[in-house]
């Protein structure tokens, strides 16, 4: 009889594969890269490189997107003082209207690479799907957030440090609901901007920023 995979110790393991393979090889420095934002209208789109140890082990953490944010926030303490290295990376809304959310996104990680190398000799690095042009080698990897414990580690760091942004956003601006739909096009969010406008921060290329932009044109 075969059984599924489906305990927390075999997830777990799944997530080590990648990183255990490149050990084998005896590459020692492994960072893991991943960005959050590139859906909201308003504010950066971020991305975080992750450096861990070989013994590391965090229960339960997966994609931060499947995470409730209070696991989310105590994983991030957790990860940061755990970690061996880590680095973000942060691209103005202004740069996403200038170059596209792809290639911001991408500009994301190599920024968070980068502060990484400024702190130990980066040799390998795990991307989220995305192929970089860097030079270390890199393995992009397909919803690596949910496959590599390095990725899913920086996908906490990138998405909480964005949504910090996204609270203080809200601080100055809660006739928006920053705090609640972190800048995503949600249903709130579109009827406030068409009640109270823009602020300064919204990607003016996006379709809903765009259509209220035109609307005022006219």
């Amino acid at each position: 009889m075969q059984y599924k995979k489906n305990s927390e110790e075999d997830i777990m393991e799944d997530l080590y594969k990648y990183e255990k393979e490149l050990y084998k090889e005896n590459y020692k420095l492994i960072g893991g890269v991943d960005e959050v934002g590139r859906g909201p209208l308003v504010g950066p789109v971020v991305a975080a490189c992750c450096v861990l140890p070989s013994d590391f082990y965090l229960e339960g953490l997966t994609d931060s997107k499947k995470l409730s944010e209070k696991k989310r926030d105590i994983f991030f303490e957790y990860i940061k003082e755990h970690a061996i290295a880590y680095g973000v990376g942060v691209v103005s809304p202004e740069r996403i209207d200038e170059i596209n959310i792809y290639e911001a996104s991408r500009e994301a990680m190599i920024i968070a690479i980068k502060e990484v190398q400024k702190q130990i000799p980066l040799e390998v690095v795990l991307v989220d799907a995305m192929p970089l042009n860097i030079d270390i080698k890199s393995i992009s990897i397909i919803h690596g957030d949910a496959l590599s414990i390095s990725i899913a580690a920086a996908s906490v760091i990138a998405k909480v440090t964005r949504d910090k942004m996204m609270y203080e956003l809200d601080k100055k601006y809660p006739e928006y609901g920053f705090a609640s739909h972190k800048g995503y096009p949600t249903k709130k969010h579109i009827e406030a901007i068409n009640k109270y406008g823009l602020i300064e921060g919204y990607r003016k290329t996006y379709g809903p920023v765009k259509k209220v932009l035109e609307e005022k044109n006219e």
